[in-house]
């Protein structure tokens, strides 16, 4: 039996679960928290992503009744965008400015000015916004020019990780394509890019990591730090991914098929064959962990939103979905536009949450409601604009992440969708896309084999109770300021 390991270093926390690379068996699993952040300025050291995947590890292992040398390979997913900067000596030159930190915002405004919408879509599949790597860049490059001097390895957070165990500068498509200067569809960086908005003077091409295909090896775990760990030096260690294609992994999404996401942040996804290029800006048309394409749209606010009205009404999750599926479906109910941190689609780094509709007699149920509402609206929006950007999304709703345990998050989307929608027997996703992953490499398979082979079981189904009521969609998309499908972006 070989045993593989997959780790998800998302922005809460590092989990790590251990597998039997022939059949997918889980064997252990452990979890580490990460430093908490909030926006706007949201960074992390990127040594406690190092010291959270060891501590993972070990109760991992432990759980499995397993030691580090009986690992043969590792693979790496991580949140995406956030650039982690390392000297000549390797050494980290500042924290990690994270995927959720908006105060990159007025360099993404500049950028979008100067190039249109139109022309990043067209140069690198997506609309940058503060999220984006090249934005972060470039806010370091105005306000702390003397770390941009020092520069000699600009990682992603799974690239950081995964060279602290092979030595190597290594990416994959998947994270490359979140940066703003990697084109997906042709393979190549945009040094002029960075060059352009960022510093003209850095050597580029020799800071960039190289990129590698969905199967192939990034190394072996050869590095002191990975000797401290117990790993055997021929332990093969994967690319690595991005966060949500991982996770797109571990369900096993097919062709078309769509997975809403819901955890810190809310992401809509759907697998396609070709690239998408989505001037509207609501759209990012990255590059998936397997060769083709995971064009997705992405909001700051989703499960946080739910965990606010909880606080607020001083209740647990299981009676906010009891005070929320009770609720009388009148069209004149509450509405929120849930941008609680500022959002990110539509792009509105400085908005904040708005309820419209209160009356003297507004219920408990009613807030709790539209708590929910707030989220899966703005979500089912972002899967409408995946369908005018010609992205297929037609296929079966797969929901996924913390808010998916709840009842009351499937009940209100399967309603608004008027559809289905399945939850799959895989508790942590990204975490077991990376050990596909994993397997995928220490064998010699594609990744799509081994994907296709590891394809979970449909765990729960949520039947639509009646329709979206147009009145409550047309006030909360007036409240929110959003355009219909197909329409420009709006700037915040």
């Amino acid at each position: 039996m070989g045993v593989v390991v997959g780790v998800d270093s998302s922005t809460q926390s590092c989990t790590v679960e251990v597998r039997d690379a022939d059949d997918g068996r889980l064997l252990g699993a452990g979890r580490s928290p990460h430093p908490p952040t909030s926006p706007p300025v949201s960074e992390q050291d990127p040594q406690a992503w190092w010291t959270a995947f060891g501590s993972a590890l070990g109760s991992a292992l432990g759980a499995a009744g397993l030691h580090a040398r009986d690992v043969d390979a590792v693979s790496i997913a991580a949140q995406c965008h956030a650039p982690v900067l390392l000297d000549g000596q390797d050494r980290v030159l500042r924290p990690a400015k994270l995927w959720n930190d908006t105060t990159s915002s007025p360099q993404a405004a500049q950028m979008v000015a100067e190039l249109g919408a139109a022309g990043w879509a067209a140069a690198v599949g997506s609309v940058p916004t503060a999220a984006f790597t090249i934005t972060k860049l470039a806010w370091i490059a105005q306000h702390e020019p003397e770390t941009l001097r020092a520069v000699r390895t600009v990682l992603l957070p799974h690239d950081y990780l995964t060279h602290r165990l092979t030595g190597r500068v290594t990416t994959d498509r998947s994270e490359a394509s979140g940066t703003g200067y990697f084109a997906a569809h042709t393979g190549e960086y945009l040094l002029d890019h960075l060059a352009r908005w960022v510093d003209g003077s850095l050597a580029w091409a020799d800071v960039l990591p190289d990129v590698l295909g969905p199967s192939e090896a990034a190394g072996t775990a050869a590095t002191a730090d990975a000797r401290a760990l117990g790993l055997r030096p021929d332990v093969v260690v994967g690319p690595g991914a991005g966060d949500q294609h991982a996770g797109a992994l571990g369900i096993g999404l097919a062709l078309h098929q769509v997975l809403y996401s819901l955890g810190t942040s809310g992401v809509v996804m759907t697998t396609s064959a070709a690239p998408v290029h989505d001037a509207s800006g609501w759209v990012d048309g990255v590059a998936d962990a397997t060769g083709g394409w995971l064009p997705l749209t992405c909001s700051l606010n989703c499960a946080k939103v739910t965990d606010a009205v909880a606080r607020l009404l001083a209740v647990d999750h299981d009676e906010l979905t009891r005070l929320a599926l009770s609720a009388p479906r009148r069209s004149d109910r509450l509405v929120l536009a849930a941008y609680l941190d500022g959002e990110r689609t539509p792009d509105r780094p400085h908005a904040r949450g708005m309820l419209a509709g209160l009356r003297s007699d507004t219920s408990r149920e009613e807030l709790a409601l539209a708590a929910y509402e707030g989220v899966v609206l703005g979500l089912v929006r972002g899967h409408e604009q995946l369908r005018a950007a010609g992205a297929g999304a037609d296929g079966a709703v797969v929901v996924t992440g913390g808010g998916a345990r709840s009842l009351a998050y499937r009940q209100v989307l399967a309603d608004w969708l008027g559809q289905p929608v399945e939850t799959r027997d895989v508790p942590e996703a990204t975490a077991r896309g990376a050990a596909v992953q994993a397997a995928a490499v220490l064998a010699g398979a594609r990744v799509t084999d081994v994907r296709d082979a590891w394809t979970p079981a449909v765990s729960s189904v949520v039947e639509p109770r009646e329709g979206g009521d147009d009145l409550v969609r047309e006030r909360y998309l007036w409240l929110a300021g959003i355009p219909q499908p197909g329409e420009q972006r709006e700037e915040g």
